[in-house]
């Protein structure tokens, strides 16, 4: 779908001193300034071009955080939706996105829809976290996006110029990735673990990047070879059967989406199939779940569950979705490890009907990847995560499972730099005896004194389940004393629930020992996340 800037020649007030030539030149010259380049950059924003032509409003109604009751993870798409039911287009654009603010699509929530509603960004399905459900609202907005009135001649602008790869920003955006070599992986769950969590480290030696902590790491995977061969069967083609200038198996191996299978391939299944067969494909392509298990349903499923259907190669390859990149929290210093960066990553396995299956990116760097193998990568800078300015500043991490990668770094670059600021974590997983981890880290960081505090939850050690938040209730007098000391908080790891359980219990602490009712709690705490005091990396 081809995208147009809209309408915006309402810059200009009717009552201002112009006439219609200057008033058209105007509107044009305006737009340009407002307009995101291809950085994502703006000259003015649209507040300041409408302050100049003394305007007290914005012209165009972006979305942003400041005005998006739906911008919480938790919350269902839907009920997202009916907040912003009465909004502009813009808003509803960002109500239809995770929440999750992770970058993986190279923006934030609100900037993302924002990129949209410009015509700046053709792209409909970046937002991963949201996966189908997300994708088929955007597109359904789009869609409404489209029919708008057409673009004024003077905002007809050239086409623009092919992307330009700049060897200086390799790596540092997902337009423009750069290589790094997989060091080695260690398993951090002892024996009687019932998960499988890895270490990995990443030379970055010959990359030229670094990174700050708080920021993530983008992993380009690619498919698994058998998952591949078992699709390239299904069709009944051969593995170098020629599409876009590679073979078939290359191109499935490394450049498109294996994962839920997307509309559009239910889309072509209806095409080159008949009666029933058609009528199902069809149904799923429009959202239904005749038998429902679509939810579950990947490309392999899929032709499973149509066996007789035999598109074209080329057909097929159109109708999946680009293989997205993966993001991971660095658990590392750049400043303690120059030249090299951590992740902490959950193995996914799973089973579907009698099928395992596997993540992509995970299952990647934990096994199929081999040492000194070159990997796809690039660094996604933060929105708004990281250590406070001041080194001096306490801080509150709260970081249970894989949630604790970013803190390992924020400890080690607080000891590299030698900051005086005092630390306190909150961990958590299921077993004390296997589910530690870093911790002969962590130990050699508190006698070192760089770890103040150290507050450990064990969910299966005991008869009862006990999380990170029933910890903090439990040392809640202390938690207050540090926030009102001015102690930065923060928190990392599931969206859905901890997170929000976190949050619910720090209110809970401040309304307790703060002396504060419900409502006045919720609004310190927005008070603290306003200030940047309260930051939150989930997913």
């Amino acid at each position: 779908m081809s995208l147009q800037p809209p309408p915006i020649a309402f810059f200009i007030p009717e009552n201002a001193p112009f006439t219609a030539e200057q008033r058209a030149w105007l509107s044009g010259f305006m737009a340009a300034l407002v307009s995101p380049d291809a950085t994502g950059a703006t000259a003015l924003s649209a507040g300041e071009a409408g302050a100049m032509l003394g305007e007290t409003k914005p012209a165009v109604p972006l979305a942003t955080n400041d005005e998006a009751p739906w911008h919480d993870p938790a919350m269902p798409l839907d009920e997202r939706m009916n907040l912003a039911a009465e909004k502009p287009l813009a808003p509803k654009l960002m109500a239809a996105m995770a929440q999750q603010d992770c970058g993986q699509c190279g923006y934030n929530c609100a900037d993302y829809a924002n990129a949209i509603f410009l015509r700046k960004e053709e792209r409909l399905n970046l937002c991963a976290p949201g996966g189908k459900d997300t994708a088929r609202m955007v597109k359904k907005l789009a869609e409404a996006l489209s029919a708008e009135a057409p673009v004024a001649p003077a905002l007809d602008a050239a086409p623009a110029a092919p992307a330009v790869i700049d060897a200086g920003n390799l790596g540092r955006s997902r337009e423009q990735p750069t290589t790094a070599k997989l060091l080695g992986r260690r398993l951090l769950n002892g024996p009687g673990s019932q998960k499988e969590t890895w270490h990995i480290d990443l030379d970055l030696a010959e990359s030229g990047i670094d990174h700050e902590v708080g920021d993530s790491f983008g992993i380009f995977a690619k498919n698994d070879l058998g998952l591949v061969d078992q699709i390239i069967a299904m069709v009944g083609a051969a593995h170098t059967t020629p599409v876009r200038d590679r073979t078939l198996r290359d191109v499935l191996h490394e450049d498109v989406s294996l994962g839920i299978a997307p509309d559009s391939l239910y889309e072509l299944f209806s095409y080159v199939s008949g009666g029933k067969v058609r009528e199902k494909a069809r149904a799923l392509a429009r959202g239904e779940d005749p038998d429902r298990d679509a939810a579950q349903i990947d490309v392999l499923g899929a032709f499973q569950k149509f066996p007789s259907v035999r598109p074209h190669p080329e057909a097929l390859i159109d109708a999946l979705e680009p293989l997205q990149p993966r993001l991971y929290s660095i658990s590392s210093s750049h400043k303690a490890s120059p030249g090299r960066v951590s992740l902490t990553v959950d193995a996914v396995r799973y089973i579907v009907g009698k099928r395992k299956r596997l993540g992509l990116a995970s299952i990647y760097l934990a096994e199929r990847a081999q040492q000194g193998d070159p990997i796809k990568v690039y660094v996604q800078k933060a929105h708004n995560f990281g250590l406070p300015s001041d080194p001096a500043t306490p801080i509150v991490m709260v970081g249970p499972g894989t949630g604790v990668a970013p803190f390992r770094a924020f400890l080690q670059e607080r000891h590299a730099t030698g900051a005086p600021g005092q630390n306190w974590l909150f961990f958590g997983h299921q077993r004390s005896a296997c589910d530690f981890f870093y911790r002969d880290e962590l130990h050699d960081l508190r006698q070192k004194g760089v770890l103040t505090r150290l507050s450990l939850a064990w969910s299966r050690d005991g008869r009862d389940k006990f999380y990170v938040q029933d910890r903090m209730r439990e040392v809640g007098a202390e938690l207050w004393q540090w926030l009102a000391r001015g102690a930065h908080f923060y928190v990392c790891g599931d969206a859905k629930r901890m997170a929000k359980d976190v949050e619910a219990a720090l209110v809970e602490i401040v309304a307790m020992h703060g002396a504060r009712s419900t409502d006045q709690a919720i609004a310190f705490v927005a008070s603290l996340k306003k200030a940047g005091r309260y930051q939150a990396d989930v997913y």
